[in-house]
């Protein structure tokens, strides 16, 4: 009886709460481990589970590629200056990690280690709700900017009637402009203008 592929595996399959935290850039050494970018100056979501899911990068595929497998068991990850390095089960040499060159890395956001108080990821805060002290709605959050000090929200206005969208707000996402994170009411409370 041949043995089962890593597709034939039932946790194979993506998690519902799959999120996107880095992508392959590379082989590295000779016995099969890789070097990622993950999307975080804090990769802690990628040591947190030993389940990589994978999808294709953006690039086109070569004829001749092997097939992307849909999951990467790690046995090992590490820091390595700004990236990190990973041994994966079943992938034993460099030519095997070199195909997995460009593949986005997935992790169920299950299995992030939990956040201390008045911690968030950058992935919970996206599609929230910002509005001022007065109640004024200031758009949603679409996007993050480290800028090397502290985290800026990206905040989309809400689109006027006459159809012309505002140009998006940078909002520092630190104690002096940020009073509160609801998460429960899908919100975030700033001490900032419209005007702004």
């Amino acid at each position: 009886m041949p043995a089962a592929s890593p597709a034939d595996e039932p946790d194979a399959v993506m998690p519902g709460d799959a999120v996107e935290v880095g992508r392959i850039v590379d082989a590295w050494g000779i016995k099969g481990w890789v070097r990622v970018q993950p999307h975080s100056p804090d990769p802690q979501a990628l040591f947190s589970s030993k389940r990589w899911y994978l999808r294709p990068g953006a690039g086109p595929r070569r004829p001749g590629d092997r097939p992307l497998p849909p999951l990467l068991r790690i046995t090992e990850a590490r820091r390595h200056g700004a990236e990190v390095v990973a041994g994966l089960r079943d992938v034993d040499d460099r030519s095997a990690a070199e195909a997995l060159r460009g593949a986005r890395i997935f992790v169920a956001r299950s299995s992030f280690p939990t956040a201390a108080a008045d911690e968030y990821y950058w992935v919970d805060l996206i599609g929230l709700a910002v509005v001022n002290r007065a109640g004024d709605a200031l758009g949603e959050v679409v996007g993050l900017i480290d800028n090397g000090a502290h985290a800026v929200l990206r905040v989309q206005p809400p689109a006027p009637t006459d159809g012309e969208r505002p140009a998006e707000r940078l909002i520092p996402f630190v104690a002096a402009h940020v009073d509160a994170v609801d998460r429960d009411a899908q919100r975030i409370v700033v001490d900032w203008g419209l005007d702004y």
